[in-house]
Protein backbone atom coordinates (compact mmCIF):
# COMPACT_ATOMS: atom_id res chain seq x y z
CA UNK A 1 0.00 0.00 0.00
CA UNK A 2 2.91 2.10 0.98
CA UNK A 3 4.86 1.46 -2.14
CA UNK A 4 1.21 2.45 -4.49
CA UNK A 5 1.43 5.74 -2.40
CA UNK A 6 4.51 6.65 -3.67
CA UNK A 7 4.10 6.29 -6.87
CA UNK A 8 1.08 8.10 -6.84
CA UNK A 9 3.25 11.10 -5.39
CA UNK A 10 5.93 10.52 -7.84
CA UNK A 11 3.00 10.85 -10.93
CA UNK A 12 1.79 13.87 -9.46
CA UNK A 13 5.48 15.10 -8.84
CA UNK A 14 6.27 15.00 -12.40
CA UNK A 15 3.57 15.92 -13.62
CA UNK A 16 2.48 19.09 -11.58
CA UNK A 17 -0.44 20.20 -14.37
CA UNK A 18 -2.17 17.53 -14.13
CA UNK A 19 -2.04 17.87 -9.94
CA UNK A 20 -4.05 20.89 -10.34
CA UNK A 21 -6.45 19.83 -12.86
CA UNK A 22 -7.53 17.11 -10.59
CA UNK A 23 -7.31 19.61 -7.89
CA UNK A 24 -9.68 22.10 -9.51
CA UNK A 25 -11.79 19.07 -10.31
CA UNK A 26 -12.56 18.10 -7.14
CA UNK A 27 -13.24 21.84 -5.71
CA UNK A 28 -15.94 22.42 -8.48
CA UNK A 29 -17.58 19.01 -7.61
CA UNK A 30 -17.29 19.48 -4.27
CA UNK A 31 -19.42 23.29 -4.99
CA UNK A 32 -21.97 21.85 -7.58
CA UNK A 33 -22.79 19.20 -4.38
CA UNK A 34 -23.58 22.28 -2.09
CA UNK A 35 -25.48 24.12 -4.91
CA UNK A 36 -27.37 20.94 -5.70
CA UNK A 37 -28.35 20.93 -1.87
CA UNK A 38 -29.42 24.13 -1.59
CA UNK A 39 -32.32 23.48 -4.29
CA UNK A 40 -33.49 19.98 -3.13
CA UNK A 41 -31.96 19.93 0.45
CA UNK A 42 -34.85 22.23 2.27
CA UNK A 43 -38.52 21.05 3.28
CA UNK A 44 -40.85 21.15 0.57
CA UNK A 45 -43.42 24.81 0.91
CA UNK A 46 -46.47 23.68 1.10
CA UNK A 47 -49.77 25.70 -0.74
CA UNK A 48 -50.57 27.17 2.52
CA UNK A 49 -47.23 28.20 3.56
CA UNK A 50 -46.14 29.60 0.20
CA UNK A 51 -49.58 32.01 0.30
CA UNK A 52 -50.13 33.72 3.70
CA UNK A 53 -54.01 34.49 2.35
CA UNK A 54 -54.32 30.67 2.28
CA UNK A 55 -53.76 30.23 6.16
CA UNK A 56 -51.00 30.54 8.57
CA UNK A 57 -48.02 27.82 9.45
CA UNK A 58 -49.65 24.84 11.45
CA UNK A 59 -49.47 25.49 15.54
CA UNK A 60 -46.33 25.41 17.24
CA UNK A 61 -44.23 25.46 13.95
CA UNK A 62 -41.04 27.80 14.18
CA UNK A 63 -39.91 29.15 11.00
CA UNK A 64 -35.75 30.39 10.94
CA UNK A 65 -35.46 34.00 9.99
CA UNK A 66 -32.40 34.19 7.34
CA UNK A 67 -32.74 37.98 6.35
CA UNK A 68 -34.70 40.13 4.46
CA UNK A 69 -34.62 38.65 1.29
CA UNK A 70 -33.11 40.61 -1.47
CA UNK A 71 -34.78 39.82 -4.95
CA UNK A 72 -32.65 42.88 -6.68
CA UNK A 73 -29.05 41.67 -6.03
CA UNK A 74 -30.32 37.27 -5.50
CA UNK A 75 -32.04 37.35 -9.26
CA UNK A 76 -30.78 40.00 -11.22
CA UNK A 77 -30.59 38.04 -14.33
CA UNK A 78 -33.73 36.32 -14.27
CA UNK A 79 -36.98 37.39 -16.24
CA UNK A 80 -40.08 37.74 -14.26
CA UNK A 81 -38.27 37.97 -11.03
CA UNK A 82 -35.81 40.79 -11.59
CA UNK A 83 -38.25 42.58 -13.02
CA UNK A 84 -40.44 42.35 -9.62
CA UNK A 85 -37.55 43.62 -7.46
CA UNK A 86 -36.06 46.56 -10.02
CA UNK A 87 -39.96 48.34 -10.01
CA UNK A 88 -41.33 47.56 -6.59
CA UNK A 89 -38.88 47.09 -3.94
CA UNK A 90 -39.27 46.05 -0.66
CA UNK A 91 -42.26 47.95 0.96
CA UNK A 92 -42.57 46.02 4.18
CA UNK A 93 -39.93 44.76 6.16
CA UNK A 94 -41.64 43.45 9.34
CA UNK A 95 -39.02 42.62 12.50
CA UNK A 96 -42.25 40.40 14.03
CA UNK A 97 -41.49 36.48 13.98
CA UNK A 98 -44.95 35.76 13.14
CA UNK A 99 -45.03 38.48 10.32
CA UNK A 100 -41.66 36.11 9.08
CA UNK A 101 -43.45 33.35 9.50
CA UNK A 102 -46.31 34.59 7.42
CA UNK A 103 -43.87 35.32 4.72
CA UNK A 104 -42.19 31.52 4.54
CA UNK A 105 -38.54 32.16 6.07
CA UNK A 106 -37.21 28.88 4.44
CA UNK A 107 -33.85 28.72 3.04
CA UNK A 108 -32.99 27.81 -0.51
CA UNK A 109 -33.16 29.29 -3.97
CA UNK A 110 -36.26 27.91 -5.04
CA UNK A 111 -38.02 28.69 -1.70
CA UNK A 112 -36.83 32.28 -1.37
CA UNK A 113 -37.97 32.46 -5.46
CA UNK A 114 -41.57 31.72 -4.09
CA UNK A 115 -40.98 34.01 -1.13
CA UNK A 116 -40.59 36.64 -3.72
CA UNK A 117 -43.39 36.20 -5.47
CA UNK A 118 -45.11 36.48 -2.16
CA UNK A 119 -43.85 39.26 -0.85
CA UNK A 120 -44.66 40.36 -4.52
CA UNK A 121 -48.26 40.19 -3.69
CA UNK A 122 -47.92 41.50 -0.62
CA UNK A 123 -46.24 44.75 -2.11
CA UNK A 124 -48.80 45.36 -4.53
CA UNK A 125 -51.42 46.01 -2.13
CA UNK A 126 -49.24 48.02 -0.64
CA UNK A 127 -47.42 50.26 -3.39
CA UNK A 128 -48.35 49.94 -6.93
CA UNK A 129 -46.06 50.87 -10.04
CA UNK A 130 -47.63 53.17 -12.03
CA UNK A 131 -44.65 54.37 -14.78
CA UNK A 132 -41.75 56.58 -15.71
CA UNK A 133 -42.91 60.37 -15.91
CA UNK A 134 -41.16 63.19 -16.93
CA UNK A 135 -39.96 65.56 -14.49
CA UNK A 136 -38.11 69.09 -14.04
CA UNK A 137 -36.89 72.06 -11.42
CA UNK A 138 -39.46 74.52 -12.80
CA UNK A 139 -42.25 71.82 -12.97
CA UNK A 140 -42.37 69.40 -10.41
CA UNK A 141 -43.74 66.10 -11.16
CA UNK A 142 -44.75 65.45 -7.64
CA UNK A 143 -44.94 68.83 -5.89
CA UNK A 144 -45.23 67.32 -2.07
CA UNK A 145 -42.06 67.03 0.16
CA UNK A 146 -38.28 66.07 -0.96
CA UNK A 147 -35.45 64.04 -0.07
CA UNK A 148 -32.16 63.33 -1.42
CA UNK A 149 -29.60 60.51 -0.66
CA UNK A 150 -26.38 60.04 -3.05
CA UNK A 151 -25.25 57.22 -0.96
CA UNK A 152 -27.67 54.77 0.42
CA UNK A 153 -31.16 55.68 -1.18
CA UNK A 154 -33.89 53.26 -1.74
CA UNK A 155 -37.27 52.36 -2.94
CA UNK A 156 -38.17 51.31 0.02
CA UNK A 157 -37.04 54.16 2.09
CA UNK A 158 -38.70 56.63 -0.63
CA UNK A 159 -41.75 54.89 -0.23
CA UNK A 160 -41.83 54.67 3.54
CA UNK A 161 -40.74 58.39 3.76
CA UNK A 162 -43.49 59.49 1.60
CA UNK A 163 -46.35 57.17 2.99
CA UNK A 164 -45.12 58.30 6.90
CA UNK A 165 -46.15 61.94 5.64
CA UNK A 166 -49.31 60.79 4.20
CA UNK A 167 -48.84 61.04 0.65
CA UNK A 168 -50.58 59.04 -2.16
CA UNK A 169 -47.22 58.73 -4.43
CA UNK A 170 -43.23 58.53 -4.64
CA UNK A 171 -41.23 59.09 -7.25
CA UNK A 172 -37.61 58.30 -7.76
CA UNK A 173 -34.99 60.20 -10.09
CA UNK A 174 -31.59 60.64 -11.01
CA UNK A 175 -30.90 57.04 -8.53
CA UNK A 176 -30.65 59.11 -5.54
CA UNK A 177 -33.84 61.43 -5.10
CA UNK A 178 -37.37 60.73 -3.67
CA UNK A 179 -40.63 63.29 -4.79
CA UNK A 180 -43.69 63.01 -2.52
CA UNK A 181 -46.90 64.71 -4.00
CA UNK A 182 -50.44 63.58 -3.72
CA UNK A 183 -51.16 63.84 -7.46
CA UNK A 184 -49.03 63.35 -10.04
CA UNK A 185 -49.28 66.55 -13.11
CA UNK A 186 -46.73 65.16 -15.67
CA UNK A 187 -46.38 63.35 -18.85
CA UNK A 188 -46.01 59.55 -18.80
CA UNK A 189 -42.75 58.44 -20.69
CA UNK A 190 -41.30 55.50 -21.75
CA UNK A 191 -40.38 53.05 -19.15
CA UNK A 192 -36.37 52.44 -20.92
CA UNK A 193 -36.04 56.61 -19.71
CA UNK A 194 -36.09 55.53 -16.04
CA UNK A 195 -32.75 53.28 -16.18
CA UNK A 196 -30.76 54.49 -13.19
CA UNK A 197 -29.82 52.04 -10.10
CA UNK A 198 -30.77 53.19 -6.98
CA UNK A 199 -27.27 54.23 -4.92
CA UNK A 200 -28.23 52.04 -2.24
CA UNK A 201 -29.27 49.18 -4.14
CA UNK A 202 -27.94 48.15 -7.14
CA UNK A 203 -30.32 46.22 -9.64
CA UNK A 204 -33.35 48.57 -8.27
CA UNK A 205 -34.62 51.12 -10.86
CA UNK A 206 -35.04 54.99 -9.04
CA UNK A 207 -35.93 56.85 -12.30
CA UNK A 208 -33.60 58.50 -14.90
CA UNK A 209 -32.40 61.69 -15.93
CA UNK A 210 -35.27 64.39 -15.14
CA UNK A 211 -37.42 61.40 -15.23
CA UNK A 212 -39.52 59.81 -12.34
CA UNK A 213 -40.24 56.10 -11.41
CA UNK A 214 -43.86 57.01 -9.63
CA UNK A 215 -45.43 54.55 -7.00
CA UNK A 216 -49.20 54.72 -5.42
CA UNK A 217 -48.96 54.45 -2.07
CA UNK A 218 -52.09 52.69 -1.15
CA UNK A 219 -51.47 52.37 2.21
CA UNK A 220 -51.08 56.12 2.43
CA UNK A 221 -54.88 57.35 1.44
CA UNK A 222 -55.93 56.46 5.25
CA UNK A 223 -52.68 58.12 6.53
CA UNK A 224 -53.04 61.47 4.38
CA UNK A 225 -56.31 62.01 6.32
CA UNK A 226 -54.46 62.37 9.74
CA UNK A 227 -53.32 66.11 10.60
CA UNK A 228 -51.16 65.47 13.76
CA UNK A 229 -47.99 66.64 11.89
CA UNK A 230 -49.78 69.86 10.51
CA UNK A 231 -48.37 73.12 12.14
CA UNK A 232 -49.78 75.42 14.27
CA UNK A 233 -48.64 78.66 12.59
CA UNK A 234 -50.69 81.27 14.78
CA UNK A 235 -53.25 83.83 14.55
CA UNK A 236 -53.14 86.72 12.16
CA UNK A 237 -55.32 89.47 11.06
CA UNK A 238 -57.37 89.48 7.60
CA UNK A 239 -54.80 90.46 4.50
CA UNK A 240 -55.88 93.39 3.17
CA UNK A 241 -56.38 91.69 -0.61
CA UNK A 242 -57.87 88.55 0.41
CA UNK A 243 -58.12 86.95 -2.88
CA UNK A 244 -54.26 87.84 -3.75
CA UNK A 245 -52.59 86.48 -0.73
CA UNK A 246 -55.29 83.60 -0.31
CA UNK A 247 -56.05 82.23 -3.94
CA UNK A 248 -58.23 79.31 -2.70
CA UNK A 249 -61.39 80.10 -0.55
CA UNK A 250 -64.30 77.48 0.51
CA UNK A 251 -67.14 77.72 2.66
CA UNK A 252 -67.52 74.99 5.51
CA UNK A 253 -70.81 75.46 7.16
CA UNK A 254 -69.64 72.27 9.42
CA UNK A 255 -65.95 73.95 9.42
CA UNK A 256 -63.22 72.15 11.16
CA UNK A 257 -59.34 72.23 11.69
CA UNK A 258 -58.92 68.80 9.34
CA UNK A 259 -61.53 69.15 6.99
CA UNK A 260 -59.79 72.89 6.25
CA UNK A 261 -56.27 71.54 5.67
CA UNK A 262 -57.84 68.73 4.07
CA UNK A 263 -58.85 70.95 1.30
CA UNK A 264 -55.67 72.71 1.22
CA UNK A 265 -53.62 69.93 1.46
CA UNK A 266 -55.72 68.49 -1.79
CA UNK A 267 -55.15 71.49 -3.47
CA UNK A 268 -51.70 71.48 -2.72
CA UNK A 269 -51.13 74.23 -1.26
CA UNK A 270 -48.80 74.76 2.21
CA UNK A 271 -50.83 77.29 3.90
CA UNK A 272 -54.31 76.91 5.89
CA UNK A 273 -56.25 79.05 6.89
CA UNK A 274 -59.43 78.93 8.85
CA UNK A 275 -61.63 82.31 9.23
CA UNK A 276 -64.90 81.27 10.77
CA UNK A 277 -66.83 79.24 8.21
CA UNK A 278 -64.05 79.68 5.24
CA UNK A 279 -60.96 77.75 4.65
CA UNK A 280 -58.74 79.64 2.70
CA UNK A 281 -55.72 78.36 0.92
CA UNK A 282 -52.25 79.61 -0.46
CA UNK A 283 -48.69 80.27 0.24
CA UNK A 284 -46.77 83.02 2.53
CA UNK A 285 -45.94 85.94 0.44
CA UNK A 286 -45.28 90.01 1.37
CA UNK A 287 -49.03 90.05 1.02
CA UNK A 288 -49.57 87.14 3.96
CA UNK A 289 -45.97 87.05 5.78
CA UNK A 290 -46.66 85.72 8.58
CA UNK A 291 -44.31 87.67 10.55
CA UNK A 292 -46.54 89.60 12.90
CA UNK A 293 -48.91 87.35 15.53
CA UNK A 294 -51.65 88.56 16.66
CA UNK A 295 -53.09 87.57 20.15
CA UNK A 296 -54.64 84.27 19.85
CA UNK A 297 -57.73 85.59 22.04
CA UNK A 298 -58.93 87.38 18.91
CA UNK A 299 -59.35 84.03 16.93
CA UNK A 300 -60.83 81.91 19.93
CA UNK A 301 -64.26 81.62 18.10
CA UNK A 302 -65.12 77.93 18.24
CA UNK A 303 -65.55 75.47 15.43
CA UNK A 304 -68.96 74.57 14.52
CA UNK A 305 -68.04 70.71 14.05
CA UNK A 306 -65.17 70.20 16.66
CA UNK A 307 -66.19 72.26 19.96
CA UNK A 308 -62.36 72.27 21.37
CA UNK A 309 -61.17 73.55 18.10
CA UNK A 310 -60.49 77.24 17.41
CA UNK A 311 -61.56 78.34 13.83
CA UNK A 312 -61.06 81.94 14.23
CA UNK A 313 -62.71 84.97 12.47
CA UNK A 314 -63.88 86.91 9.43
CA UNK A 315 -61.03 89.44 10.45
CA UNK A 316 -58.30 87.15 12.09
CA UNK A 317 -57.73 83.77 10.66
CA UNK A 318 -56.08 80.85 12.28
CA UNK A 319 -53.13 79.81 10.37
CA UNK A 320 -51.68 75.90 10.08
CA UNK A 321 -49.05 74.92 7.80
CA UNK A 322 -49.66 71.45 5.66
CA UNK A 323 -47.06 69.03 5.14
CA UNK A 324 -47.46 70.46 1.13
CA UNK A 325 -43.77 71.76 0.26
CA UNK A 326 -43.49 74.98 -1.18
CA UNK A 327 -42.13 74.12 -4.15
CA UNK A 328 -41.81 78.27 -5.39
CA UNK A 329 -37.91 78.28 -4.22
CA UNK A 330 -37.66 74.37 -4.68
CA UNK A 331 -35.37 74.26 -7.78
CA UNK A 332 -31.62 74.70 -7.42
CA UNK A 333 -28.92 74.36 -10.13
CA UNK A 334 -25.20 75.37 -10.11
CA UNK A 335 -23.73 78.62 -11.07
CA UNK A 336 -24.13 79.68 -14.80
CA UNK A 337 -20.65 80.66 -14.75
CA UNK A 338 -17.69 80.12 -12.79
CA UNK A 339 -17.37 82.26 -9.49
CA UNK A 340 -14.82 84.22 -9.29
CA UNK A 341 -14.37 84.58 -5.48
CA UNK A 342 -14.20 81.20 -2.64
CA UNK A 343 -16.84 81.78 0.07
CA UNK A 344 -16.18 79.86 2.69
CA UNK A 345 -19.37 78.87 4.64
CA UNK A 346 -17.15 78.69 8.05
CA UNK A 347 -18.60 76.52 11.90
CA UNK A 348 -17.19 74.17 14.27
CA UNK A 349 -18.95 70.76 13.82
CA UNK A 350 -22.36 70.42 15.18
CA UNK A 351 -22.89 73.72 14.83
CA UNK A 352 -25.58 73.52 12.07
CA UNK A 353 -23.43 74.01 8.88
CA UNK A 354 -25.50 71.31 6.89
CA UNK A 355 -28.84 72.99 7.76
CA UNK A 356 -27.47 76.43 6.97
CA UNK A 357 -26.30 74.69 3.57
CA UNK A 358 -30.48 73.66 3.22
CA UNK A 359 -31.46 77.72 4.16
CA UNK A 360 -28.74 78.81 1.62
CA UNK A 361 -29.74 77.00 -1.27
CA UNK A 362 -33.39 77.28 -1.24
CA UNK A 363 -32.70 81.04 -0.76
CA UNK A 364 -30.57 81.35 -4.29
CA UNK A 365 -31.32 78.46 -6.33
CA UNK A 366 -27.82 77.28 -5.84
CA UNK A 367 -25.86 74.32 -4.94
CA UNK A 368 -23.74 75.08 -1.95
CA UNK A 369 -20.15 73.33 -1.78
CA UNK A 370 -18.19 70.94 0.43
CA UNK A 371 -14.44 71.08 1.23
CA UNK A 372 -15.17 67.13 1.90
CA UNK A 373 -16.38 64.69 -0.18
CA UNK A 374 -19.51 63.14 1.86
CA UNK A 375 -21.82 60.98 -0.91
CA UNK A 376 -24.44 60.53 2.10
CA UNK A 377 -25.76 64.17 1.81
CA UNK A 378 -28.18 65.26 -0.04
CA UNK A 379 -26.51 67.67 -2.50
CA UNK A 380 -25.24 67.04 -5.83
CA UNK A 381 -22.71 70.01 -5.36
CA UNK A 382 -21.09 67.67 -2.80
CA UNK A 383 -19.70 65.60 -5.03
CA UNK A 384 -17.89 68.96 -6.84
CA UNK A 385 -14.15 69.69 -5.87
CA UNK A 386 -14.36 72.67 -3.65
CA UNK A 387 -12.75 74.55 -5.81
CA UNK A 388 -14.81 74.37 -8.94
CA UNK A 389 -16.50 77.40 -8.88
CA UNK A 390 -19.87 76.36 -9.80
CA UNK A 391 -21.24 76.76 -5.97
CA UNK A 392 -22.35 79.46 -4.23
CA UNK A 393 -20.10 78.80 -1.23
CA UNK A 394 -17.98 76.12 0.24
CA UNK A 395 -18.76 74.10 3.71
CA UNK A 396 -15.65 74.18 5.77
CA UNK A 397 -14.54 73.40 9.35
CA UNK A 398 -10.92 74.33 8.67
CA UNK A 399 -9.34 76.70 10.87
CA UNK A 400 -5.82 76.73 10.10
CA UNK A 401 -4.03 79.79 8.52
CA UNK A 402 -3.52 78.69 5.32
CA UNK A 403 -6.60 77.01 4.57
CA UNK A 404 -8.69 79.91 5.98
CA UNK A 405 -6.43 82.53 3.51
CA UNK A 406 -7.61 80.00 0.81
CA UNK A 407 -10.94 81.70 0.63
CA UNK A 408 -11.94 85.38 -0.33
CA UNK A 409 -15.07 85.66 2.33
CA UNK A 410 -16.55 83.80 4.96
CA UNK A 411 -19.76 83.58 6.78
CA UNK A 412 -19.02 81.92 10.00
CA UNK A 413 -21.47 80.20 11.82
CA UNK A 414 -21.05 80.24 15.82
CA UNK A 415 -22.73 78.53 18.10
CA UNK A 416 -23.60 77.85 21.63
CA UNK A 417 -20.36 74.90 22.61
CA UNK A 418 -22.60 72.95 25.08
CA UNK A 419 -24.89 72.19 22.46
CA UNK A 420 -22.45 71.90 19.36
CA UNK A 421 -20.61 69.68 21.49
CA UNK A 422 -23.33 67.32 21.95
CA UNK A 423 -24.99 67.55 18.53
CA UNK A 424 -21.64 66.75 16.93
CA UNK A 425 -20.65 63.82 19.20
CA UNK A 426 -24.16 62.05 18.13
CA UNK A 427 -22.83 63.26 15.15
CA UNK A 428 -19.99 61.13 15.41
CA UNK A 429 -21.52 57.93 17.29
CA UNK A 430 -25.08 58.14 15.88
CA UNK A 431 -24.83 59.84 11.80
CA UNK A 432 -25.90 62.77 10.71
CA UNK A 433 -29.58 62.58 12.06
CA UNK A 434 -29.05 60.08 14.76
CA UNK A 435 -28.17 59.81 17.92
CA UNK A 436 -25.20 58.56 20.36
CA UNK A 437 -25.75 55.36 22.71
CA UNK A 438 -26.27 55.68 26.40
CA UNK A 439 -23.09 53.67 27.01
CA UNK A 440 -21.54 56.25 25.11
CA UNK A 441 -21.98 59.30 26.82
CA UNK A 442 -21.55 56.78 29.74
CA UNK A 443 -18.54 55.41 28.76
CA UNK A 444 -14.96 57.15 28.38
CA UNK A 445 -15.63 58.50 24.92
CA UNK A 446 -17.60 61.44 26.17
CA UNK A 447 -14.82 63.20 28.48
CA UNK A 448 -12.35 62.46 26.25
CA UNK A 449 -14.65 64.38 23.03
CA UNK A 450 -14.83 66.94 24.78
CA UNK A 451 -11.21 67.13 26.22
CA UNK A 452 -10.22 67.22 22.65
CA UNK A 453 -12.84 69.75 21.32
CA UNK A 454 -13.32 71.90 23.13
CA UNK A 455 -10.54 73.88 22.80
CA UNK A 456 -10.80 73.63 19.04
CA UNK A 457 -14.45 75.34 19.71
CA UNK A 458 -12.60 78.83 20.52
CA UNK A 459 -9.45 78.61 18.19
CA UNK A 460 -12.04 77.89 15.51
CA UNK A 461 -13.65 81.10 15.81
CA UNK A 462 -10.44 82.92 16.86
CA UNK A 463 -8.62 82.07 13.62
CA UNK A 464 -11.11 82.84 11.39
CA UNK A 465 -11.95 86.24 13.54
CA UNK A 466 -7.85 86.92 12.85
CA UNK A 467 -6.93 85.07 9.32
CA UNK A 468 -10.46 85.88 7.25
CA UNK A 469 -10.48 88.43 4.88
CA UNK A 470 -13.85 88.70 4.93
CA UNK A 471 -16.48 87.14 7.49
CA UNK A 472 -19.61 87.62 8.36
CA UNK A 473 -20.29 86.43 11.78
CA UNK A 474 -24.06 84.75 12.55
CA UNK A 475 -25.22 83.17 15.89
CA UNK A 476 -26.93 79.70 14.53
CA UNK A 477 -29.33 80.61 17.89
CA UNK A 478 -30.24 84.62 16.04
CA UNK A 479 -30.26 82.12 12.92
CA UNK A 480 -33.42 79.98 14.37
CA UNK A 481 -34.98 83.08 16.43
CA UNK A 482 -35.28 85.51 13.35
CA UNK A 483 -34.56 83.62 10.09
CA UNK A 484 -35.99 85.88 7.66
CA UNK A 485 -33.55 88.74 8.93
CA UNK A 486 -30.24 86.54 8.79
CA UNK A 487 -30.70 84.72 6.05
CA UNK A 488 -30.98 87.78 3.97
CA UNK A 489 -27.73 89.01 5.48
CA UNK A 490 -26.20 85.64 4.61
CA UNK A 491 -27.65 85.90 1.18
CA UNK A 492 -26.05 89.37 0.96
CA UNK A 493 -22.31 88.79 1.55
CA UNK A 494 -23.24 85.92 -0.87
CA UNK A 495 -24.02 88.57 -4.23
CA UNK A 496 -27.06 87.25 -4.99
CA UNK A 497 -30.20 89.65 -5.34
CA UNK A 498 -33.14 87.42 -3.82
CA UNK A 499 -36.92 87.80 -3.81
CA UNK A 500 -38.75 88.39 -0.30
CA UNK A 501 -41.51 85.42 -1.30
CA UNK A 502 -38.80 83.49 -1.74
CA UNK A 503 -36.97 83.96 1.22
CA UNK A 504 -40.80 83.63 2.73
CA UNK A 505 -40.84 80.43 1.21
CA UNK A 506 -37.42 79.40 2.91
CA UNK A 507 -38.98 80.18 5.95
CA UNK A 508 -41.95 77.89 5.29
CA UNK A 509 -39.41 74.87 4.44
CA UNK A 510 -36.61 76.02 7.24
CA UNK A 511 -36.05 72.15 8.21
CA UNK A 512 -33.61 70.56 5.93
CA UNK A 513 -33.22 66.43 5.56
CA UNK A 514 -30.27 66.10 8.03
CA UNK A 515 -31.52 68.34 10.66
CA UNK A 516 -32.14 66.53 13.99
CA UNK A 517 -35.73 67.17 15.62
CA UNK A 518 -33.71 68.30 18.45
CA UNK A 519 -31.34 66.42 20.51
CA UNK A 520 -32.16 63.91 22.67
CA UNK A 521 -32.73 65.08 26.21
CA UNK A 522 -30.55 63.08 28.85
CA UNK A 523 -31.45 61.87 31.97
CA UNK A 524 -28.50 63.92 33.56
CA UNK A 525 -26.12 66.74 32.53
CA UNK A 526 -23.49 65.47 30.57
CA UNK A 527 -21.38 68.38 31.61
CA UNK A 528 -19.15 68.36 34.97
CA UNK A 529 -18.19 70.75 36.92
CA UNK A 530 -14.65 70.85 35.33
CA UNK A 531 -16.09 70.43 31.87
CA UNK A 532 -18.14 73.76 32.75
CA UNK A 533 -15.67 75.87 34.29
CA UNK A 534 -12.83 75.23 30.73
CA UNK A 535 -15.90 75.88 28.82
CA UNK A 536 -16.71 78.92 30.20
CA UNK A 537 -13.45 80.34 29.84
CA UNK A 538 -13.52 79.46 26.21
CA UNK A 539 -16.63 81.56 25.90
CA UNK A 540 -15.63 84.56 27.80
CA UNK A 541 -12.40 84.46 25.32
CA UNK A 542 -14.45 84.16 22.33
CA UNK A 543 -16.68 86.77 23.72
CA UNK A 544 -14.04 89.39 24.04
CA UNK A 545 -12.62 88.79 20.43
CA UNK A 546 -16.21 89.29 19.41
CA UNK A 547 -16.78 92.64 20.94
CA UNK A 548 -12.89 93.41 20.07
CA UNK A 549 -13.86 94.00 16.84
CA UNK A 550 -16.99 95.63 17.51
CA UNK A 551 -19.21 92.55 16.69
CA UNK A 552 -22.13 91.14 18.66
CA UNK A 553 -20.76 89.22 21.69
CA UNK A 554 -21.86 85.52 21.94
CA UNK A 555 -25.44 85.32 23.59
CA UNK A 556 -26.38 84.65 27.18
CA UNK A 557 -27.00 81.46 27.24
CA UNK A 558 -23.71 80.38 26.17
CA UNK A 559 -22.88 80.21 29.74
CA UNK A 560 -23.56 77.52 31.95
CA UNK A 561 -27.42 76.69 32.69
Amino acid sequence: MAKLWFKFQRYFRRKPVRFFTFLVLYLTAGSLVFLHSGFVGQPAVSQNQANPAAGAPAEGAELPFLGDLNLGRAFRDTGETSSIARRYGPWFKGKDGNERAKLGDYGGAWSRALKGRVIREKEEERAKYIGCYLDDTQSRALRGVSFFDYKKMTIFRCQDNCAERGYLYAGLEFGAECYCGHKIQATNVSEAECDMDCKGERGSVCGGANRLSVYRLQLAQEAARRYGSAVFRGCFRRPDNLSLALPVTAAMPNMSVDKCVDLCTEKEYPLAALAGTACHCGFPTTRFPLHEREDEQLCAQKCSAEEFESCGTPSYFIVYQTQVQDNRCMDRRFLPAKSKQLIALASFPGAGNTWARHLIELATGFYTGSYYFDGSLYNKGERDHWRSGRTICIKTHESGQKEIEAFDAAILLIRNPYKALMAEFNRKYGGHIGFAAHAHWKGKEWPEFVRNYAPWWATHTLDWLKFGKKVLVVHFEDLKQDLFVQLGRMVGLLGVAVREDRLLCVESQKDGNFKRSGLRKLEYDPYTADMQKTISAYIKTVDAALKGRNLTGVPEDYYPR
